[in-house]
């Protein structure tokens, strides 16, 4: 093999070595964000590549199109853009001198949740991200009956999304057997939930209820104090 052709190959090799190294797909990455707050996208490359003049794509890829975020060598191609994500997605010009590709999306919706992905065409560089979108709402507890030796206690909790769970808690923790939880789902598909409990009034000098969610890992709780007078 002469000169030349040993070259080539080697630059051949050395090429697709570069390439490899930011083609690898990462596993998909879940992010949490609550209704109405700024969240951050997270896309990296290994290394602290100059991107910065590069092609780059933010999708939706469960949304055809699905474009959020496309990007030229200068600015942003706004005429691919899904209109509901217009003005609220932001990229850091600074960032993307080292390799960071991360996405700010503004003022998080309900519709905001599902899968995204991050290209680089030029590097066969891609990753991905699940948002998970949460709301929450701190419980009210009222005194519905105080007669006798026992008293019933409603707990209501609006604003929630996903569907959470609700319970009641004695002053040690433990879980109270109480009625079933009432859900409600709103035109704006956020969820109320209720349960009403009947205790003893010499257990219930601290009753807690608490409502939460497992997938956004979202809690709050309210106490009552004192129902035995």
């Amino acid at each position: 093999m002469d000169t030349l052709s040993t070259f080539s190959l080697w630059t051949f090799v050395l090429c697709m070595d570069f390439v490899k190294g930011y083609s690898q797909e990462a596993p998909t990455k879940q992010i949490v964000a609550l209704l109405g707050d700024d969240v951050v996208l997270p896309c990296f490359l290994k290394s602290p590549v100059d991107t910065s003049n590069l092609q780059l794509e933010w999708a939706r890829t469960d949304l055809t199109p699905g474009f959020i975020y496309v990007r030229g060598k200068l600015e942003e191609n706004l005429e691919l853009k899904q209109p509901s994500y217009v003005g609220r997605t932001s990229l850091s010009f600074d960032k993307l001198k080292h390799g960071d590709v991360s996405l700010t999306l503004f003022k998080v919706k309900l519709s905001d949740e599902g899968p995204y992905r991050c290209l680089i065409p030029q590097l066969g560089q891609r990753s991905y991200v699940h948002l998970i979108v949460g709301s929450a709402s701190t419980p009210v507890i009222k005194v519905m009956s105080n007669v006798s030796s026992r008293v019933v206690l409603q707990c209501e909790s609006a604003g929630w999304y996903p569907e959470p769970e609700l319970l009641w808690l004695d002053g040690e923790g433990n879980l109270l057997s109480a009625g079933p939880t009432e859900t409600l789902r709103g035109p704006d598909d956020l969820y109320t939930v209720s349960s009403r409990v009947t205790v003893e009034k010499r257990h219930s000098n601290n009753i807690t209820c608490r409502v939460q969610q497992r997938n956004t890992n979202q809690s709050r709780e309210t106490h009552v104090h004192g129902t035995n007078h």
